[in-house]
């Protein structure tokens, strides 16, 4: 059986983890699933896994969230019916229970994991932040539909719902700074706080689990970089992103050491 996901460790207060790049799925999941290849990879976050070396601690997700989205609560892990996935139809018919056993089993490993990982940075560093990279769809409505409302729609969604949004201003505000004053291909980059996501249950957990201590921001990056039906990218507008993600890591540090210093 191929990882469910792949972790490296480094020495800084930062973590990036991309849980949606996966599109594998177990062949046992692949025969009974009734959604194409191509459907389920406009729901997932190419890329990302790519975008996580700005940390030298990563966390990259090898599987597809049709088989297991670790970014849900447990008991809405997997999809089972349409309304868990954008109107998609998922499964031929329900999975059985030893697979579906098998998938939380794994998820319950994961999270275990997370828990390790996230208790190391606690006793090393006090204080870390985890860039939690997603990418979301703005053409819903077909290849040559129009996009939907650049209102509601930033190109970069910063979700804090779950975060302890006063005592972590400072990095919050921060991030949202360096973003927007990067200079993107000659322009300034759509970042805005909590408008398309609030953040998904991984923020939440950490948050629940190390309220004192973890910080995540949850960037969901919309596709503007790439083709989301047939999911090729724009090469120049896809580093240019990643190079804004990665210009935002100084600052960041230099917010946490300013937080240790006023906490001590």
């Amino acid at each position: 059986m191929s990882k469910l996901w792949i972790s490296t460790e480094g020495h800084q207060p930062i973590v990036a983890v991309a849980l949606h790049d996966g599109h594998y799925v177990r062949p046992q999941v692949k025969q009974l699933l009734a959604i194409s290849p191509n459907d389920r990879k406009r729901e997932e976050d190419p890329f990302t896994a790519a975008w996580t070396d700005i940390a030298s601690t990563r966390l990259v997700v090898l599987r597809s969230r049709f088989e297991l989205d670790l970014n849900r609560p447990r008991d809405r892990a997997i999809y089972l019916k349409p309304e868990d996935s954008w109107g998609l139809k998922v499964w031929q018919k329900q999975p059985p229970q030893d697979l579906i056993e098998q998938s939380l089993a794994e998820y319950d490993a994961f999270y275990a994991e997370v828990g390790k990982i996230c208790r190391t940075l606690e006793q090393r560093h006090g204080r870390f932040v985890i860039y939690d990279l997603h990418t979301y769809n703005y053409y819903r409505q077909g290849i040559d539909a129009s996009p939907a409302s650049e209102l509601h729609n930033p190109e970069i969604n910063l979700g804090t719902g779950s975060l302890n949004r006063e005592y972590w201003q400072p990095v919050v505000e921060r991030f949202i700074h360096d973003m927007r004053q990067f200079d993107f291909l000659g322009r300034q980059l759509d970042v805005r706080e909590n408008v398309k996501f609030q953040g998904g249950h991984f923020a939440e957990w950490i948050h629940t689990h190390f309220p004192d201590s973890a910080c995540v921001l949850a960037i969901e990056v919309k596709k503007f970089f790439m083709n989301e039906w047939t999911h090729q990218p724009d090469s120049a507008k896809m580093e240019a992103v990643h190079q804004a993600l990665r210009a935002s890591v100084s600052g960041i540090l230099e917010e946490l050491q300013l937080l240790t210093k006023i906490s001590v």
